[in-house]
């Protein structure tokens, strides 16, 4: 799949919408460098097993990432005496944080017209004050 943007065009809005696995490979390399298998194991865990990355999606998305150049390899290893050689790290650059930055507000602007348009999501069950690490009888405001 070709880039999404015009060549001469760098602005982070240019991307935009992005592909959900993009968007959540690019959520999981916010906070630090992962290996692609990291990757694959944050979104796992972060959307509760409901998303569930094949190695083939992810080294495309991750290819085509590297060619949009929003993310990067990294040479550094984060603890190489226990590491796998084989294992390739990959970071978001400045323009990946940006395009990350700019989906995610677009994506909260659009939950915000939902919101004013009465679109809510189900409640859950109430927690037992206890779960909420509060002890019975005390009210919040």
């Amino acid at each position: 799949m070709p880039p999404r943007r015009a060549p001469q065009d760098d602005s982070p809005e240019s991307f935009l919408p992005l592909p959900r696995d993009t968007f959540h490979i690019l959520v999981s390399l916010a906070d630090r460098d992962r290996h692609g298998y990291a990757v694959m194991q944050d979104v796992l865990e972060r959307t509760d097993g409901k998303l569930r990355l094949s190695p083939s999606s992810l080294y495309s998305s991750i290819r085509r990432l590297l060619d949009q150049d929003l993310i990067e390899e990294v040479a550094e290893r984060p603890d190489p005496a226990n590491d796998d050689e084989r294992r390739r790290y990959y970071r978001l650059t400045p323009l990946g944080r940006d395009v990350l930055t700019a989906e995610t507000a677009r994506l909260e602007a659009l939950v915000g017209h939902a919101h004013r348009k009465g679109v809510r999501p189900p409640r859950s069950p109430a927690l037992p004050r206890a779960a909420l690490g509060r002890p019975a009888g005390s009210r919040t405001r």
